[in-house]
């Protein structure tokens, strides 16, 4: 008898043991299908993220939303017949654009002078006009030298009084052979067109100009350094703005002969409804203070992803914490396992929320508050609900990318509503991201900062530039003319160079 309770205890374990093993093998799988599922899509299939297709009744809530709904963004495609097909209408998009004011550099085409007699008759032809075409060429670009020529004068009875010349107009960058409008393009193809020094280099060599990356690295920190008050001025600009964006990435740092990795967080804002200005800011490593340091005074509304450094702000209820709920929902795309109609109710219940949000954004400020009250609220209401309950009910797999998804929704439920209070606060970080991807692009090209002197200079001229490029401001004219204005323009008057208020200037 003993031994057959013993021997039946020994089953028991053994087979409580080979359960948890299969529990466990079974998250394996699970885990190693949504890494092949996500390799499969990053190979073969679409970088989209759309899931959810087609619209229910929510999409009568408000006037206006028939027309998202017809939009060619939603229409589901259709096989139409061959000879039903209407030419797509192009409005000029194909066509180039010429300026008017563009040199033109006229060829003359003509034909022979025995072909200008008439082989029948012996009568010579008459011209009745000309047939013009039109094509848009390039030359190399052209440099040219500025010859200061200053008269020396000095009196002849008064020697004493030594020689007397005109000054010379002030430089940006003191005892610089360049003049501004070269140190504008060089700032311009590093931080708007990516490219590296040695790219630079090698395209002044192309036109028999001679200058070292060491040279043009040594002009751009002392740029960027020069720069670094009206630097400041923007970033108080936006903190001073009540909507702050927020969003880093990593970059790595030359380091005797090594490379380290360091961040460059970036800051958006300002008033009105698309945020103006853009700043970089450049850390050795991602420590939270490095971050707070540039937000420690501000106290009202922060877009940002879930990062640990703003989280934490906002429970000390120092800021009003936007998640993005772009984030949120990225997680459950990248849930392929799991509960797929739930991960779909999740993400169609998303697609709802941003729908509305871009007819809130076409009304006014008052008319987008109730929108989201009335809207949006029962909406987020539901999720957390519904989220709550399936947390609740189990049967999820501990390590699966949905419970992931679950579990960083759940834990951002108490800020996932803080946007609806607002009528500038937005509910993703969008606008932060699209202002990192300049960055993603360029780190490919230069790869690494020299020095993080380098780090710190590049930082400035970037923030100028960017922020130039999303006013639709041709950076290398503002840069040109600014350095030729900054070193007279009274300080306490430095906001009238920033990209915005430039654009308002008189010409």
């Amino acid at each position: 008898m003993k031994n057959a309770l013993k021997m039946n205890s020994e089953a028991e374990k053994e087979n409580g043991f080979l359960r948890k093993q299969v529990t466990a093998l079974q998250q394996q799988i699970s885990s190693l299908q949504e890494q092949i599922k996500w390799f499969q899509k990053q190979v073969f299939g679409k970088k989209s993220e759309r899931i959810v297709n087609g619209l229910d009744s929510c999409t009568l809530l408000l006037p206006g939303f028939e027309s998202l709904e017809n939009s060619k963004e939603e229409q589901i495609p259709q096989d139409v017949a061959p000879h039903k097909r209407k030419k797509p209408v192009r409005h000029g998009k194909d066509s180039i654009t010429i300026p008017d004011d563009l040199p033109v550099e006229q060829v003359v085409l003509d034909i022979p002078e025995k072909d200008k007699v008439c082989k029948i008759t012996g009568k010579r032809l008459v011209k009745i006009g000309e047939e013009i075409t039109r094509k848009l060429a390039h030359k190399p670009g052209s440099f040219f030298v500025k010859e200061y020529i200053r008269p020396k004068y000095a009196l002849s009875s008064k020697e004493e009084d030594g020689v007397k010349t005109a000054d010379l107009p002030e430089s940006f960058i003191p005892k610089c052979r360049a003049d501004e409008s070269v140190l504008a393009e060089i700032i311009t193809e590093k931080f708007a067109n990516h490219m590296p020094l040695y790219r630079i280099a090698e395209s002044f060599s192309r036109e028999g100009i001679g200058i070292s990356r060491q040279l043009l690295s040594q002009w751009l920190i002392r740029a960027g350094n020069i720069l670094e008050p009206l630097y400041q001025v923007m970033t108080k600009h936006i903190l001073e703005s009540g909507n702050v964006f927020a969003d880093e990435t990593p970059v790595n740092i030359l380091n005797k002969g090594k490379c380290s990795q360091g961040y460059i967080c970036v800051l958006v804002g300002g008033k009105g409804k698309d945020p103006p200005y853009r700043v970089y800011h450049f850390a050795e490593s991602r420590k939270a203070n490095d971050v707070l340091h540039l937000i420690k005074d501000y106290k009202k509304v922060l877009h940002s992803d879930k990062y640990g450094a703003y989280e934490r702000l906002a429970n000390q209820k120092q800021i009003t914490w936007c998640p993005c709920w772009s984030h949120v929902r990225r997680k459950f795309v990248e849930a392929e396992c799991g509960d797929s109609a739930f991960r779909k109710y999740i993400l169609r219940k998303i697609r709802y929320l941003f729908l509305l949000e871009r007819i809130a954004w076409s009304r006014s400020s008052n008319e987008r508050l109730r929108i989201r009250k009335v809207y949006e609220e029962p909406i987020i209401d539901e999720l957390i609900q519904s989220v709550r309950a399936r947390l609740v009910e189990g049967k999820l797999l501990p390590k699966s990318n949905f419970t992931k998804a679950l579990n960083y929704f759940y834990g951002l439920q108490t800020h996932l509503k803080n946007y609806l209070s607002d009528p500038y606060a937005r509910m993703d970080n969008n606008v932060a991201e699209r202002a990192l991807r300049p960055l993603a692009v360029g780190r490919k090209n230069w790869l690494f900062f020299g020095s993080a002197n380098g780090g710190r200079a590049a930082v400035v001229l970037l923030s100028l530039v960017q922020t130039c490029r999303g006013l639709g401001i041709n950076p290398r004219e503002y840069l040109e003319d600014i350095f030729k204005r900054f070193m007279s323009h009274p300080y306490n008057k430095l906001e009238e160079l920033l990209p915005d208020q430039w654009r308002k200037r008189p010409l």
